[in-house]
């Protein structure tokens, strides 16, 4: 399908962006990385490492993190930890969007959400030691099924792994930008 085509999702996603405010008050920053795939735009996902005292251990994840002191903006705290989880540079021309942040309610957890595109050849990923595993998967897959008087689901299954909660909602955003005024 065309509109999952990298230069039709970065287009929508542009014209969808939300402006940075005047005050940054998000907790902690990913980073929603696309490139071309043969199935269209795919996204990297991260299988967080286990470890105790991480709420998120083992979840499926965007790259990103919590902010730190040396962050001037949520933005530097997206690409800082993208680069730290999985070896990449997110250079300034390969920003695309930021996205609605999204709250984790039971922590009052705000998650800043930002979209990336890499163009051309890719370095391989060279994942720390917070990241099990990655994961490109083509962003089509989230797309939900218009399912009349049924519930939709809210978790992708891939393979042994489960995406959901504020990484599915996070996708979310991104196919609702995609998918707008289709």
């Amino acid at each position: 399908m065309a509109i999952f085509e990298l230069p039709a999702v970065i287009d929508r996603l542009r014209a969808r962006s939300t402006p940075d405010g005047p005050t940054d008050i998000a907790n902690a920053a990913v980073a929603t990385v696309l490139r071309a795939g043969g199935d269209g735009a795919e996204s990297l996902l991260i299988q967080r490492a286990h470890r105790v005292g991480d709420p998120w251990s083992g979840h499926m994840a965007f790259p990103g993190g919590k902010r730190e002191p040396t962050d001037l903006t949520s933005r530097d705290t997206a690409v800082r930890e993208t680069h730290e989880e999985v070896g990449l540079h997110l250079s300034p021309s390969a920003f695309v969007a930021r996205l609605d942040d999204v709250t984790a309610p039971a922590r009052d957890f705000r998650v800043a959400h930002f979209v990336f595109a890499l163009e051309g050849p890719e370095s391989p990923l060279v994942t720390s030691a917070e990241v099990a595993a990655t994961l490109w998967v083509p962003i089509r897959l989230f797309a939900r099924p218009s399912l009349s008087g049924q519930e939709i689901p809210h978790r992708l299954q891939l393979g042994d792994v489960v995406v959901w909660g504020m990484t599915y909602r996070m996708m979310q955003h991104v196919l609702d930008a995609v998918q707008a005024d289709r």
